[in-house]
C-alpha cells in the first residue's frame, strides 16, 4: 500500500527493536546520510531538508504465546515538500517491510 499523504509531522508504531531499526536505517535512508542518536536519528535530505526520527520502546504486543517488539517513531519534516516526503517514506516502508506476504 502506497501513501497518498505525507504531513510533516506523524507518528507511527513499528513491530521491531530498537537495534533492528538502527541496523535498517542506513538502507532504509539511502543515499542520505543519517545521524544516529540513542534515541533517534537525524537524517539529510534534498536541498537542505531533514527528517528528525527519534523513537521510544513499547511493551511488547502479545497475542497467545507471540510476543512482537513495538516502537513508537515520531518524524518530524523540516523544508522537506510533500512529494519529496512522501518518495522518502515510500522507500522506507519498503525496506523495513517484514515478512507475510
Amino acid at each position: 500500500m502506497q501513501l497518498l499523504q505525507c504531513p510533516a509531522e506523524f507518528e507511527r508504531e513499528m513491530g521491531c527493536t530498537a537495534a533492528e531499526l538502527v541496523h535498517w536505517l542506513p538502507g532504509a535512508a539511502a543515499p542520505h546520510t543519517v545521524l544516529q542518536r540513542a534515541d533517534g536519528a537525524d537524517i539529510a535530505l534534498d536541498a537542505g531538508g531533514r527528517l528528525s526520527l527519534r523513537w521510544e520502546a513499547l511493551p511488547p504486543r502479545r497475542i497467545a504465546l507471540l510476543c512482537v517488539p513495538r516502537l513508537r517513531l515520531r518524524f518530524a519534516f523540516e523544508g522537506v515538500d510533500e512529494a519529496a516526503r512522501l518518495r522518502f517514506m515510500h522507500r522506507f516502508d519498503l525496506y523495513t517491510q517484514r515478512g507475510g506476504g
